[in-house]
């Protein structure tokens, strides 16, 4: 199977393993972009030869070009340069493993090509995803999803003929660090403590969400999104393991769940291979060796970020692109030392609190809900 993949975010934890899985897979990627990591894409692009390779940074990308002046490889930059990758005509699936609203536009982009999309941004389907999925429709573009929780309700949801069979989707959360702690408590914890995640590896951002159940809340609203039910019928269960990676109840009672070692690879390579699967390239997972495996109710006291997660998923409208955008802005607070822990979901309250929602958005809602919430969340 030799796709030609547009990989948006290389240099990043999802875009380093989603390379792992082009090589091993003898596929193809013709363009790759990032933020301002220039060496690290001038070792990627020395090992994949890109037709093209984008820098978010101008002065990344001007470093990069002197860097590979020696090769064939384009460089561009900026938006102009991430929408041009998106859309680049010789490409046939485009994965996007960019981190926040940076990557709505560039989605878009590649949906109106009619390009498969390997969906790794949950700020897609979260912040305009009735959008996103009304233009997939209308383009004939896939939608495959690469987080491994989506991965497992997909796969699960492969042997379903009608939607109405499903009684509800149950997503697994690890609980992150600080499972078992009082609010108080985690209130208080340091950044070198939130950025260890007990069985993921991701980026810091991600691993903060982590930490705060911030991100099993957008994943929350995007299977909302991404299989088009309502919040009713979507629960989370702490699973401590993350060996079950997500699980589809029926209406008969039957439970079918996703188990997997805890290795990304796999949900990127069957993003990239539906309907078929090939060898693998994830670690296999040894029943004997697995661990007991344990499901406990989030507490939503402790980790006030999913609550603030499951009431803009019940309000809809341009309520989750508000949460969304508080919620980065303050995570980058706290990872620049500015905020405490605790502050992250004081800051997304009270900016969800001020700004009004708006029902059925444009994409200019969307985004200007958005800047607002940055600008809320960063006073």
């Amino acid at each position: 199977m030799n796709r030609r993949i547009a990989l948006l975010g290389s240099t990043g934890s999802i875009g380093r393993q989603s390379l792992e899985v082009i090589a091993a897979c003898g596929m193809t990627a013709a363009a790759l972009t990032a933020n301002r990591d220039a060496r690290r894409m001038e070792e990627q692009c020395r090992a994949f030869s890109p037709e093209l390779a984008v820098m978010m940074d101008p002065a990344a990308a001007a470093d990069l070009r002197v860097r590979l002046a020696d090769t064939s490889v384009r460089i561009a930059s900026g938006m102009e340069g991430l929408l041009e990758a998106a859309s680049l005509e010789s490409t046939d699936t485009v994965i996007t493993a960019v981190v926040g609203m940076v990557g709505l536009k560039p989605t878009l982009a590649a949906i109106r090509e009619g390009k498969r999309i390997a969906l790794a941004n949950k700020e897609t389907l979260v912040c305009a995803g009735e959008l996103v999925i009304a233009e997939a429709a209308r383009f004939g573009a896939e939608v495959v999803p690469v987080d491994s929780e989506h991965s497992a309700l997909f796969q699960c949801l492969q042997g379903c003929r009608d939607r109405g069979e499903v009684r509800r989707l149950i997503l697994t959360a690890s609980g992150g660090p600080f499972f078992g702690m009082d609010r108080e408590a985690i209130s208080l914890v340091t950044k070198e403590q939130a950025l260890k995640h007990p069985n993921w590896s991701m980026g810091a951002k991600i691993t903060i969400d982590s930490a705060t159940l911030m991100n099993k809340g957008l994943e929350f609203i995007e299977a909302m999104r991404l299989y088009q039910l309502p919040p009713e019928r979507i629960s989370i269960v702490i699973h401590r393991e993350s060996i079950i990676h997500s699980l589809v109840e029926y209406c008969d009672n039957a439970v079918l769940a996703q188990l997997g070692a805890p290795d990304m690879r796999l949900p990127i390579q069957y993003a990239l291979t539906w309907p078929e699967r090939t060898a693998a390239v994830a670690k296999p997972l040894d029943l004997l060796s697995c661990p007991p495996l344990t499901f406990y109710p989030p507490d939503y006291e402790a980790f006030p970020c999913l609550d603030l997660a499951l009431k803009a998923a019940r309000t809809g409208g341009t309520a989750t692109a508000v949460l969304n955008g508080a919620n980065e802005a303050a995570v980058g607070l706290f990872l620049t030392d500015q905020i405490s822990f605790g502050e992250i979901a004081e800051r997304v309250a009270r900016s969800m609190e001020a700004i009004p929602v708006v029902h059925n958005p444009t994409l200019e809602d969307v985004l200007a809900a958005d800047e607002a919430a940055r600008s809320a969340a960063a006073e």
